[in-house]
């Protein structure tokens, strides 16, 4: 907006005929009162019913240059339910040290029943009667001894117990209280609370006044031509507002899918386009699918309680006895697959339970035992459950993105180029492999994409151990991998806590774009 100056060799008229009628009404009523006003002042005068017509009007004036809006924040401090509680009878200090005042010496659980504080003060009674320097904190016969300080006697209140009274009072404002005070009753829960309180002023700028100068005429006018007013020829006898295509507008937001859900759908996608079909499964799953199949041994850590969600109901799943003799005894010594096994004997019972599936892989190892003589190029995206503390990198909740390759020939070159292949359109040009170990896969690997000047590791792969392929009748090579999809999500969308990915922030799912690559 230009200065007064400038804008007086312009069509002040112009800018008059942009104004709207509540506009109008504002600049009239800060004028009548000498420029400056309080909004609740302008509600009443000149039309206005309520304050927040008063408020959308100033605020297209402030952004025009007409008005100023001044805002004056005050916190303003009041007692809370312990503080009123502690403003009647004492602080808990103040109160063992008065019941302290006439035996001199007292064990914590006579002042107790003496009813001077309430089991839940003794805490604090003890560590403000030490901090103020008003007894002496001993330990005879199990009990706590307090021993009143002779300079102790009639201790005049202090500042805090002062700001305590004048509180309960009323509310006050936190500029005008002794600051040291109103810090140690903050540090003391539950005794005070604030609130923030804005007053806004209204305040006319030169360029205002001069547009207010000659007077406004406030009458009726039009912002949308309707066919009714096209049809009846009214438009010619009312006002039609120009329109300031430069004006502010808010931004229009419809509805979308989650950035989650985008993504999902552009993984999807891409293992389609390169020949796959998705499959699905169950959560819930017995231990023998989601371990004993994939040749975990059942000593394993990932079956703790601190690593597995297992489950009450139901408590016991149904296993085929055929198929839990066979993985049995690849456990025990290996069976029919060449391999020694784990040792030690197989617990049938532990393949029974219940648990929340911990990976896709149980899926998809479900999925070739049905099928074993056919080849396979199959995916699945899905959720896993893991018992794992929540923080920045971690969720007990998760995505799983898993695959395989199943057919003649299928090999570890094979499945780096496809894993390479699914990163590049994914996004990231530099992807690299390097060795790892899972005790269902040999040899294995973890997938690694250069993300942000470091190498990120995404997922884990490789080809299926015999103990795994053979009992279920599998003789052809099978590729295999599980791979992260809420940390390429973080580094898709530039996040650096997982946990913001299912944090309903809507400025966040309001801004993020609607396309996938």
């Amino acid at each position: 907006m230009p200065e007064s100056s400038e804008l007086l060799d312009a069509d002040l008229e112009a800018v008059r005929r942009r104004l709207s009628a509540n506009e109008k009404r504002v600049l009239l009523a800060l004028q009548e009162q000498a420029g400056v006003a309080v909004p609740d002042d302008v509600v009443g005068s000149h039309g206005f019913k309520v304050l927040a017509e008063v408020m959308s009007a100033a605020s297209w004036l402030a952004d025009k240059g007409l008005v100023e809006v001044e805002e004056d924040k005050t916190v303003l401090v009041s007692l809370d339910e312990e503080g009123r509680l502690h403003a009647e009878k004492g602080l808990p200090e103040r109160r063992a040290l008065r019941a302290l005042e006439g035996p001199g010496r007292m064990a914590m659980g006579e002042l107790v029943k003496s009813g001077a504080i309430v089991g839940h003060e003794t805490s604090i009674a003890l560590g403000w009667l030490k901090r103020k320097g008003w007894a002496d904190i001993s330990k005879a016969d199990g009990d706590t001894i307090l021993t009143l300080k002779k300079e102790a006697t009639n201790a005049p209140p202090g500042p805090d117990e002062a700001l305590l009274a004048r509180l309960a009072g009323g509310e006050e404002p936190a500029d005008a209280l002794d600051a040291k005070a109103l810090q140690e009753l903050k540090g003391r829960k539950g005794l005070v609370k604030e609130r923030e309180v804005t007053e806004r002023k209204l305040r006319l700028t030169p360029l205002g006044e001069v547009v207010v100068e000659p007077g406004l005429e406030v009458g009726e006018e039009v912002v949308q031509l309707t066919p009714e007013l096209i049809a009846s020829g009214k438009w010619k006898e009312v006002e039609i507002r120009p329109y300031d295509v430069t004006a502010f507008a808010p931004t229009a937001s419809g509805g979308k899918p989650h950035p989650l859900t985008t993504l999902i759908q552009e993984i999807r996608d891409v293992f389609v386009e390169m020949g796959f079909a998705e499959i699905a499964g169950d959560y819930v799953e017995s231990a023998f699918w989601n371990m004993d199949v994939l040749f975990i041994p059942q000593d394993h850590p990932a079956r703790e309680m601190q690593d597995t969600f297992y489950l009450a109901k139901p408590q016991k799943v149904d296993v085929d006895a055929t198929l839990l003799d066979r993985i049995a005894a690849v456990h025990e010594s290996g069976g029919d697959t060449g391999s020694r096994g784990w040792g030690g004997t197989f617990d049938k019972d532990t393949s029974r339970k219940g648990l929340l599936r911990t990976h896709t892989t149980v899926g998809t190892i479900r999925y070739l035992s049905e099928r074993p003589d056919e080849a396979a190029r199959v995916f699945s995206i899905g959720r896993v459950f893991r018992n794992e503390t929540m923080d920045a990198t971690h969720l007990p909740e998760f995505h799983q993105i898993e695959g395989i390759i199943k057919e003649p020939g299928a090999n570890f070159r094979m499945l780096v180029g496809i894993l390479k292949e699914f990163y590049h359109r994914m996004g990231f040009p530099k992807v690299r492999v390097r060795p790892a170990y899972f005790p269902y896969t040999e040899p294995s690997m973890e997938i690694e994409v250069f993300y942000n000047g470091k190498w990120m590791e995404l997922g884990g792969s490789g080809i299926f151990r015999p103990e795994v392929c053979l009992p279920l009748g599998v003789k052809d090579p099978v590729c295999a991998w599980g791979l992260g999809l809420e940390r390429l999500a973080m580094m898709r969308f530039g996040l650096t806590d997982i946990r913001d990915l299912y944090v309903s922030d809507v400025d966040w799912l309001r801004d993020s774009p609607i396309e996938r690559r």
